[in-house]
């Protein structure tokens, strides 16, 4: 099991389409992804999950990947996080 802080960097925050990217990421891995704020865990694999985080720029969250693929999983969705999704930061 993999666990990591990651912060939201870009201005709108997990939005809708950042959420989409982080979601069909995710999917492409057979580990679990789960991703935490305040004690409250959802599904990096569910759209409505990430979007009830309501992350907004400076959010810290934690990821957690378990599986086979953990590894390569955490790598993929940290490196969206520092990419602010592709969006101005």
């Amino acid at each position: 099991m993999i666990e990591r802080e990651v912060t939201v960097r870009n201005r709108a925050g997990i939005h809708t389409r950042p959420a989409s990217m982080l979601v069909k990421t995710a999917s492409q891995f057979e580990s679990e992804v789960y991703l935490r704020r305040d004690n409250y865990e959802i599904n990096g694999k569910s759209v409505i999950g990430v979007m009830t985080l309501a992350a907004e720029q400076g959010a810290i969250l934690t990821l957690v990947v378990e599986g086979d693929d953990e590894e390569e999983a955490a790598n993929a969705i940290t490196e969206l996080f520092e990419d602010g999704f592709g969006e101005e930061m």
